[in-house]
């Protein structure tokens, strides 16, 4: 909206590519002291774009919300959708799978930008991968209803499995309502604000580049970022506990025959602890295979 620019952006030549430099130079200037991986989506433009950032004052991070901060003395902040109003090109945008903020100045919203939330490459695989070994795969997520959608239609989710607008406090609470259905939860996050979910589920699984506070909280760290190593862990779990199931068996069928037999007497000492070195290598040969096992990306 052009006329909403015109107080802000006085002393600019008022063409289309300056206006669009001066948003992205104001949002990047506020969002540089954001830790949010869309704020450094901005100030990584900004840079791309060789723009000179601005000082600002009063920062303040508004928790599931968006930040805010002052700039040449005008309040400026940069965010969700500060009302319930419809904007058109917003609601294009988030149908193709594109994460929208808003920036505001002075409390008129001056314009957005939207933030192409690029799936992963092994994101799609790693979903039918775990959908073939009898998972149920849940999108929780900050981001609004349409482009949760338009995402998890991409990676292959089922509509009514995405979980979106959900505050960073929320998430937790989220987990905690699929436990109270008897369901196991394994929750897979990065960021700062999937600590208390991470914790709180069943299996946390953290990947090695997020933050050192998740990684801290969860159980599992995966050394890289391929969602394909997610798959590869439930594996190789799955596979350890067929493992040690079948050596509690043979363990037992040793005992059970030939402890009695020994106690009868029909069978010599030498040969009874002879058997039972050889239950003993068993059991060490069988969970030696698992270094064999033949598991993707793992």
């Amino acid at each position: 909206d052009k006329a909403r620019y015109q107080k802000f952006f006085d002393g600019k030549q008022k063409t289309a590519k300056n206006l669009v430099s001066s948003l992205l130079n104001l949002s990047a200037s506020i969002e540089k002291n954001s830790e949010h991986p869309l704020g450094e989506a901005v100030v990584n433009k900004a840079q791309e774009e060789k723009l000179k950032l601005s000082k600002v004052i009063k920062f303040k991070s508004i928790t599931g919300k968006g930040v805010e901060g002052q700039v040449d003395g005008k309040k400026v902040y940069v965010g969700k959708l500060l009302n319930d109003l419809s904007i058109k090109e917003a609601d294009k945008l988030k149908n193709q799978g594109k994460t929208v903020i808003y920036v505001y100045v002075e409390d008129k919203l001056v314009g957005l930008i939207a933030i192409a939330d690029t799936v992963k490459e092994t994101a799609r695989e790693a979903i039918q991968q775990l959908q073939k070994l009898g998972i149920n795969v849940f999108m929780i997520t900050g981001d609004n209803k349409q482009t949760a959608i338009a995402i998890a239609v991409q990676v292959g989710i089922k509509k009514e499995n995405v979980l979106a607008e959900v505050l960073p406090e929320e998430k937790e609470k989220k987990v905690k309502e699929l436990k109270r259905n008897n369901q196991i939860v394994a929750f897979v996050g990065d960021g700062i604000n999937d600590a208390p979910a991470l914790a709180s589920s069943d299996v946390g699984i953290a990947m090695g580049t997020g933050t050192d506070v998740a990684i801290e909280a969860a159980g599992i760290t995966l050394v890289n970022k391929n969602l394909m190593s997610v798959v590869s862990a439930i594996k190789l779990s799955k596979q350890t506990m067929k493992t040690i199931k079948l050596n509690l068996f043979w363990a037992f069928a040793y005992n059970v025959v030939l402890i009695p037999v020994a106690m009868m007497g029909w069978i010599s000492p030498i040969l009874a602890s002879g058997a039972m070195a050889i239950s003993s290598i068993s059991v060490v040969t069988n969970s030696l295979f698992l270094k064999k096992a033949k598991i993707k990306n793992l």
